[in-house]
């Protein structure tokens, strides 16, 4: 659109002076209609603030005049389903008014219907704490008894979102946004490209089946890549991934027109030549064998905090990880949880709308199973799933979390406008796209700050919320501080929804609870869940 604007703008010049010179004078005043549209349209291309401006000058000006025309009652009850698909126009305000560091407060109170079923919220003091007076940071240290480089991290951190899906301008200006503001940059399973390093923003590089930036000729793991990777400083965590919410026990694949030289040498594979990346891992095929590869990873990064990210599937097969832990005596630092609700550029819709655990239940059955093995202490839990504001910080929190990723939130704090056009690789705004002519209009050096207002502004609504909550410390946020509208007439706290289970009862037979017992029986650390005859269910 710019080259377009460009031709519109030299051929209407010289036809203006053509038809001046050799038809009439008279034409000149056309200058007064033709020039202002040149001269707006050169200062939308020069402009850094909107990329759609930039991209497409003129035209892109109509989205922002039917933002300014429409009726403000109309964000306020659109989209009624607040965790809807995609992200609810109320929400989308929050982001960008943080973003652009001004003011998100809203007239006329509440947005939401609180009579309707799936309402949620947090109980408030009548004798709340000044969150002045509480730590404007608040962080976790993320290693445990085996790590020797524990991690300080966020509370709230970019999730993963490759090089590749995402333009390299909006990798640098996510990790420009994490080095202002102190906070964490998952990479996604694409490896570690130069422009995560371009600010040296902490970095937590995430291995996916595909083993990219660490892999052999024939695609299995590296050892000395792996090392050479995971040696600078600003890497401070390892992530092996092994399923996603979007697409859980699905593989993915590189077309071979997106294998770039560029991305090809990143991620150590052949260039113009397509990549599967398979859905089971080539390393391990045990929950044993997973543990040792965790400890392989530690031990070759010098000690640093390694874990695991997956969307909840068979109970079973968490379970029987637990059970590793406890007879291996390796665990990992940290564990991701991914919602069966998880976003991606491209899925096949069974997948997206259909397959993997909801976040909300994941991570409540993955505390509870760490907690039943006695091994939380030891284990950071990292919730993923729709974390857009303090609310849904401490939401998480109150499930379970020590800490938490965002990605929708995070990229349309660089400029996504949720065009949809991600898996065209046409996306507007030069968020999710490779082509060259709309990533100039994402400009890094005033999209990174908006990342880091983003995320200095939620961090300071979660504080202000434990404030609100007599809470002094986010590890005193427990499930009974959160009610769910069940019916028009019925509530109930998180703690009779996600009920707790005692510490240590699954280590003991006699002590496992009921409905616990199925997933337990199926559990095992010599294998993953293998189809089980009909006997094994009770049927």
């Amino acid at each position: 659109m710019r080259k377009s604007f460009t031709l519109f703008s030299i051929v209407a010049i010289a036809a203006v002076v053509a038809l001046s010179l050799f038809i009439h004078p008279w034409f000149w005043w056309s200058f007064l209609l033709i020039g202002p549209i040149v001269l707006l349209g050169l200062y939308d291309m020069s402009q850094s603030k909107h990329a759609i401006m930039r991209n497409f000058p003129l035209v892109g000006r109509t989205r922002y005049m039917a933002e300014w025309l429409r009726p403000k009652v109309y964000q306020y009850f659109v989209e009624p389903d607040y965790e809807g698909r995609p992200i609810s126009r109320i929400f989308r305000n929050i982001i960008y008014q943080r973003a652009k560091n001004i003011t998100d407060t809203t007239p006329f109170g509440t947005q939401i219907d609180t009579y309707a079923e799936g309402y949620e919220w947090m109980n408030h003091s009548i004798a709340p704490i000044d969150p002045h007076t509480l730590h404007q940071d608040p962080r976790v240290e993320i290693g445990g008894p085996d790590c020797k480089q524990p991690y300080s991290c966020s509370l709230f951190n970019v999730s993963a979102m490759s090089f590749g899906s995402l333009s390299k301008n909006a990798v640098m200006a996510l990790n420009g946004g994490a080095a202002i503001g102190n906070f964490a940059h998952n990479t996604g399973e694409g490896g570690i490209s130069p422009y995560h390093n371009k600010f040296n923003g902490d970095l937590i590089y995430q291995i996916g089946t595909g083993y990219f930036g660490c892999r052999n000729n024939e695609g299995r793991f590296d050892d000395e890549l792996y090392r050479e990777r995971t040696a600078p400083d600003n890497v401070k965590m390892i992530e092996l991934k092994l399923s996603q919410g979007a697409k859980p026990g699905h593989g993915g694949i590189l077309p071979a027109k997106k294998a770039t030289p560029e991305i090809a040498k990143i991620r150590n594979i052949e260039p113009h030549k397509a990549v599967h990346s398979p859905p089971y891992h080539k390393e391990f095929n045990t929950p044993k064998g997973l543990l040792q590869f965790i400890k392989k990873l530690r031990d070759l990064s010098g000690g640093k905090p390694v874990g695991f990210k997956l969307c909840i599937g068979h109970k079973a097969e968490f379970l029987s990880i637990c059970k590793a832990m406890i007879e291996t005596g390796i665990k990992p630092d940290f564990i991701a949880i991914d919602g069966g609700e998880g976003g991606t550029g491209a899925a096949p819709v069974e997948f997206s709308n259909s397959v993997g655990m909801p976040f909300k239940d994941g991570l409540a059955f993955a505390y509870n199973a760490l907690e039943g093995f006695g091994i939380k202490e030891d284990i950071r839990l990292i919730a993923s799933g729709k974390i857009i504001t303090g609310f849904h910080i401490f939401r998480a929190m109150a499930l379970g979390a020590d800490a938490c990723y965002s990605a929708r939130a995070m990229m349309m704090a660089v400029g996504c406008i949720q065009a949809l056009e991600c898996n065209h690789n046409t996306c507007p705004t030069g968020v999710a796209t490779q082509k060259e002519h709309l990533v100039k209009g994402l400009v890094v050096e005033d999209k990174k700050h908006r990342v880091a207002h983003y995320h200095k502004e939620t961090i300071e609504s979660f504080v202000e919320l434990m404030g609100a909550s007599g809470i002094d410390d986010p590890d005193k946020i427990n499930r009974s501080h959160i009610y769910k509208r069940i019916v028009m007439n019925s509530n109930m706290r998180y703690d009779e929804i996600y009920t707790y289970i005692p510490k240590g009862c699954l280590l003991n037979e006699e002590t496992i609870p009921e409905n616990w017992k199925f997933d337990m029986s199926l559990s095992s650390t010599e294998k993953f869940l293998l189809a089980q005859p009909l006997e094994k269910y009770h049927l």
